[in-house]
């Protein structure tokens, strides 16, 4: 995979203020918080981060490694590893047709080897532009695969999650990944390396309560929405309202469920100083 070719963000574009303009069609976005119109290449810029509100928005999966690892230094692994349709449903060979065109992947995670600030890890990259980055067969695979590529290197293993859950489509299969996961970590844990999981917008579902909650250090980006199931399903079930900000990584650090709220352009920064403290650990 060449990164140099990084494909372009979906935003929503701005209709009524561009109107008469002989502006190229995308130049423009709004922010979903604020409403302010961004210049596109200055979002780019600033890490696709609005410069009034701090709005975070999404990154895909290329864009994510471009900004995280030491330009030149990632080979990504097991690319070529498809989707599998174990019920032979005809309807979803025709969603993953439409998500690799949209996402430019075989999968919903990228997965790989790298250095971060000097320090070698081990990469996970999950795509929401790929259904939603649910978790199927592949995903779970990939990621057991980095994760014990990291044990046999003796490397430690960054995870970005962002996903909607287990992958309906395949079932029971989909969600033998959660445990599948887990224990590739636990041989991690166990082998002494380090496993910092950063959580993006959205980790919810079986990711959240799999491998995503399981990092020595838990990341998370600014007003990321973080939980397994959604807060009208919760209030439905409880039959009461839910707190302010409810499930936001603001909430969660407050509460204990994560380690560090880390801006978008201080990321790479903190990732490394963390990686580098590891290594001084274990000399």
């Amino acid at each position: 995979m060449v990164l140099e070719f990084f494909r372009k963000q979906k935003y929503i574009t701005v209709q009524q203020e561009l109107e008469g303009r002989d502006i190229p069609e995308g130049t423009w976005v709004k922010c979903d918080r604020c409403g302010e119109i961004l210049f596109n290449k200055e979002l780019d810029k600033n890490y696709k981060v609005c410069k009034k509100c701090g709005f975070h928005f999404r990154l895909n999966a290329l864009e994510r490694i471009k900004i995280t690892v030491d330009e030149g230094s990632f080979n990504e692994m097991d690319e070529g590893l498809l989707p599998v349709n174990p019920f032979g449903l005809p309807e979803y060979e025709k969603k993953l047709a439409l998500a690799r065109e949209k996402s430019g992947l075989n999968e919903a995670v990228v997965t790989g080897e790298g250095t971060v600030g000097g320090f070698p890890a081990i990469l996970v990259v999950m795509d929401a532009e790929f259904m939603m980055a649910s978790m199927g067969t592949i995903v779970g695979e990939k990621i057991t695969r980095a994760v014990e590529a990291a044990v046999r290197d003796m490397k430690p293993v960054i995870i970005f999650s962002a996903s909607g859950g287990a992958r309906m489509q395949e079932g029971i299969i989909s969600l033998m990944q959660m445990p599948k996961t887990v224990a590739a970590l636990a041989r991690l844990g166990d082998a002494g390396l380090l496993y910092i999981s950063v959580l993006t917008d959205p980790t919810t579902g079986g990711v959240s309560a799999s491998f995503a909650a399981l990092g020595d250090i838990i990341v998370a980006e600014p007003g990321a929405l973080i939980g397994f199931a959604g807060p009208r399903v919760i209030e439905q079930t409880i039959r009461q309202k839910l707190p302010e900000g409810f499930q936001r990584a603001e909430f969660l650090k407050q509460h204990g469920f994560v380690d560090l709220i880390v801006h978008r352009p201080q990321l790479k920064e903190t990732l490394a100083l963390l990686l580098e403290l590891h290594h001084r650990e274990e000399k």
